[in-house]
């Protein structure tokens, strides 16, 4: 019998970036793709949450997990809002229904039974996957504490998000490992664990599609232009400079 190929769309890190969102769903449909899965942090960021949620609704999304900074919303408090003017800007714009959806959503899931997701990393949202970052740029790990950061996962696809940074690798025991990038975010800095950027160089939105054959799973990785400088103007707008230049340049400065 031949195998009935589908084509399966990963998005991750849209970060409220609207503008971003709307070019990748567009491109994904003109892909062919039959399902699209979300892996989380998808509406905290300077820009437009509520128009990003709405615009979510509007899609058969076949699974959206919990990223790590969907958690810092719901979970926020006056001490929280206090302190981040964003966060704050937020919470005001989304209103209560967008925020509770975000606390319903799963940590990870599985797709048709052979595809996990996460959103950084098995056991946790905030440990990334493929990278380690304690020189201060990413590096990708060895096979072997890779495969002990997926425990217990047995699926042959991984999909994980997170590190803004598309990537496949493919584990010696036959695992591939797909990072879709980021929607709506090209680069930013942290200071945890350490003091480190991901930078993708360039202000396209990423997403990921990933399609098994009778050869077996196979990913592309997609880099889609839109309307960049429209949501680097935003952020700028709310005082985010940070988020501007990295929307605008795939940098950080």
């Amino acid at each position: 019998m031949e195998l009935v190929k589908r084509r399966t769309a990963i998005l991750s890190d849209i970060h409220a970036n609207v503008w971003a969102l709307e070019a990748v769903l567009d491109h994904a449909k003109n892909r062919g793709v039959d399902s699209i899965v979300n892996l989380g942090d998808t509406l905290y960021g300077p820009l437009k949450p509520r128009a990003t949620y709405d615009r979510l609704l509007q899609e058969n999304i076949a699974i959206t997990i919990q990223g790590n900074q969907d958690r810092l919303v719901y979970e926020a408090g006056a001490r929280d809002l206090s302190r981040n003017a964003t966060l704050a800007y937020v919470i005001r714009d989304l209103g209560e229904e967008p925020i509770h959806w975000m606390s319903e959503l799963p940590r990870t899931a599985v797709l048709e039974r052979d595809i996990f997701l996460c959103h950084g990393s098995p056991r946790s949202d905030e440990i990334y996957l493929l990278e380690d970052v304690m020189e201060g740029i990413p590096v990708v790990r060895s096979d072997a504490a890779i495969a002990e950061l997926l425990n217990s996962v047995h699926q042959p696809v991984i999909a994980c998000g997170h590190t803004h940074i598309p990537r496949v690798v493919f584990l010696s025991h036959g695992q591939l490992v797909v990072n879709p990038g980021s929607v709506g975010l090209p680069a930013f800095d942290d200071v945890t664990p350490v003091h480190h950027r991901m930078e993708t160089f360039a202000p396209h939105a990423s997403y990921a599609i990933i399609e098994k054959s009778e050869s077996g799973w196979s990913a592309s990785l997609e880099r889609v232009v839109y309307h960049h400088a429209a949501a680097a103007e935003y952020a700028r707008s709310r005082g985010r400079d940070d988020w501007a230049q990295g929307l605008a340049t795939g940098r950080v400065f």
